[in-house]
């Protein structure tokens, strides 16, 4: 079953809260996360649904803290809610709900149903939007498209703040290409890559295929094993300085504090503003460096000026239309009740 293919008229409207939460599942996990990890966990009691972080997937060597996996577990919250609204589900989040728990990020309870009030192109996004790595057409963003996402971004307590002047960009590109030098040199970080760059076809629908990178998708394992053993960082940051200072714009979440809330804020400003540019008919990828290097992290920061932390570092533009990334079924990230 293609998962970015949910037929809408399937949501059992007539059914019990259980049955809806478990549907509302389906948009969840159409949610990007790093490397394709799709850290995410779900549990439904009820007329109640759990999102858990499963640590299992974790990055230890990118993401040592586990705050990409919380942003992530965000943008899957995100979708669900967006889904939640456009069936007419009057549904409500309580983020980090017990502190004996900190696995669990947040909790979902149906209150009883309303007329559906979501926008319907932000609800339709969720199956067309796409991660593209490849490099973007130079027309410019309109304004009336990043002013959008951003006031999605404020909608869910974070800022989004926009680099489009040619200096800015540069000094953006800088950093990116200095934290792809920094990182490539270090094997663990390379092994650690790798070890999610496979097939589509593989049995465990996640990771990153080759063909997200330009190749075909069965030279994924050739791929990984030139990442494990060579340091190619040189190469890399010429490519990503690159791609960074042709795309049209860079943006940067940001949030005022650093913790797992601000994370899960984070993870729901960046999936809402993401909808918002898919929408409009644009794409997106990561540039994450500068915010998965500690030392560049304040550098970005002051490239801002907003004394607020970097969280998420993404590039807009129009670029080719892709395959979407794998998925791994629903059932596979659902916990017994």
């Amino acid at each position: 079953m293609d998962l970015w293919t949910i037929d809408e008229h399937d949501y059992p409207s007539g059914g019990t809260p259980e049955a809806q939460l478990r549907f509302l599942v389906r948009y969840a996990i159409l949610a990007p996360s790093g490397h394709n990890t799709q850290p995410w966990l779900f549990r439904v009691r009820g007329d109640r649904l759990e999102l858990f972080a499963d640590r299992t997937r974790a990055l230890p060597v990118v993401d040592p803290v586990d705050r990409a996996m919380v942003i992530s577990c965000g943008a899957a919250l995100a979708n669900l809610m967006v889904a939640a609204e456009r069936f007419g589900m009057d549904a409500t989040a309580t983020l980090l709900p017990d502190a004996r728990e900190p696995d669990l990020l947040a909790a979902v309870r149906s209150t009883g149903a309303r007329r559906a009030t979501s926008d319907p192109a932000l609800f339709s996004a969720i199956t067309k939007r796409r991660t593209t790595r490849r490099a973007f057409e130079p027309t410019p963003v309109p304004e009336a498209v990043l002013d959008s996402a951003s006031a999605q971004a404020a909608s869910c307590g974070a800022g989004l703040h926009w680099i489009i002047e040619p200096e800015r960009k540069h000094r953006a590109a800088e950093l990116i290409a200095e934290g792809d030098r920094l990182q490539c040199a270090d094997p663990s970080f390379r092994r650690e890559l790798a070890s999610w760059v496979r097939s589509r076809r593989a049995a465990g629908r996640d990771g990153m295929s080759g063909y997200a990178f330009g190749m075909p998708d069965l030279l994924s394992p050739v791929g990984a094993l030139i990442i494990r053993t060579f340091d190619m960082g040189t190469v890399q940051a010429a490519k990503d300085q690159a791609l960074a200072e042709g795309s049209p714009a860079i943006g940067v979440f940001t949030t005022r504090g650093d913790g797992a809330a601000d994370w899960l804020a984070a993870g729901q400003a960046m999936q809402r503003a993401l909808l918002s540019i898919t929408a409009a008919g644009l794409t997106s990828s990561y540039l994450n460096q500068p915010i998965e290097v500690p030392a560049l992290r304040p550098r970005l920061a002051m490239l801002l000026g907003t004394g607020e932390s970097p969280q998420i570092l993404i590039r807009v533009g129009r670029g080719p239309e892709l395959l979407p990334a794998v998925r791994r079924a629903v059932e596979d990230v659902m916990l017994s009740a």
